[in-house]
């Protein structure tokens, strides 16, 4: 286990032992009362023993607070997935990584996602991606699988046409600036997302640069309303509690009231695209 997830842990039965003992009850009363021995109790609290589902709805039922049943199992169940070091995920290259992309974004219906800096993957040109790519292999040091990294980025873009999947990208004004491969690369891009607006079922925001810090917030991708993919410098964190995600929502709404659209993203692409010529 990483020290994150362990860490992780430790939260969570620290979340347990505080509902516990806002209850007054004791941790030996809360252990005869489940006919579990006393050692258990504190083994959980500190992070020592993983609880099962059971003991997370035994805590809420003695202490009542069966209002956070939902949110405290979203917690047990990402412990040891919440946090991967990406050499870890990408220990093989970037083409396995890219299919995992595939799998979740096929069973999301509705995909929410922002970017402060650059173009999302599900919008990139082959040789935009191949920059990106390129960039993480030579970075985190691992097997140089370009090729079928950017086949595979490019075979995530099919989801965008399925009637039955919604999208909502938002970038911020810098991606449209920030050089990714170089100016020929930038351009191809720029125009992909030019020809982007208006498509079925895909509603593109670009949130201008003197745009109000009315949140300030990193990457993030929402799947539903059921899990957000943050991608660090160091790790991919996935979040699954209704109450954190209910953050990103909102943040992702704020984002998208500042956002312009149609005709004014268009005047925002195409200065960026004079801009390079």
């Amino acid at each position: 286990m990483t020290s994150s997830a362990q860490e992780a842990r430790e939260a969570l039965g620290k979340r347990l032992r505080e509902i516990r003992r806002r209850a007054g009850i004791t941790g030996r009363e809360l252990a005869r009362r489940e006919g579990w021995h006393e050692s258990r109790v504190s083994k959980i609290e500190y992070g020592i023993l993983r609880p099962s589902d059971a003991d997370i709805r035994a805590y809420c039922t003695h202490a009542g607070a069966e209002d956070q049943v939902e949110d405290l199992l979203a917690s047990l169940h990402n412990v040891d997935s919440a946090y991967m070091d990406w050499r870890r995920v990408l220990a093989s290259g970037t083409k396995r990584r890219q299919q995992q992309s595939i799998k979740l974004e096929a069973e999301a219906k509705q995909i929410r996602n922002w970017q402060p800096q650059i173009i999302p993957g599900l919008l990139q040109t082959a040789d935009y991606a191949e920059s990106i790519l390129r960039c993480g292999i030579d970075f985190y040091q691992i097997p140089d699988d370009i090729n079928g990294g950017v086949s595979k980025r490019m075979e995530r873009q099919r989801v965008l046409y399925q009637r039955s999947h919604s999208f909502h990208f938002l970038i911020a004004e810098q991606a449209l600036y920030t050089t990714v491969g170089s100016d020929a690369v930038m351009r191809g891009q720029l125009d992909r997302l030019h020809s982007i607006i208006g498509m079925p079922r895909v509603a593109l925001g670009i949130v201008p640069a003197m745009a109000e810090a009315k949140t300030a917030i990193e990457n993030f991708v929402m799947f539903d309303n059921r899990m957000v993919k943050v991608e660090g410098h160091t790790a991919e964190i996935t979040i699954t509690q209704p109450r954190e995600i209910a953050l990103y929502g909102r943040a992702f709404d704020i984002l998208s009231s500042q956002s312009v659209t149609g005709d004014a993203a268009r005047i925002l692409i195409q200065k960026a695209i004079n801009a390079r010529t």
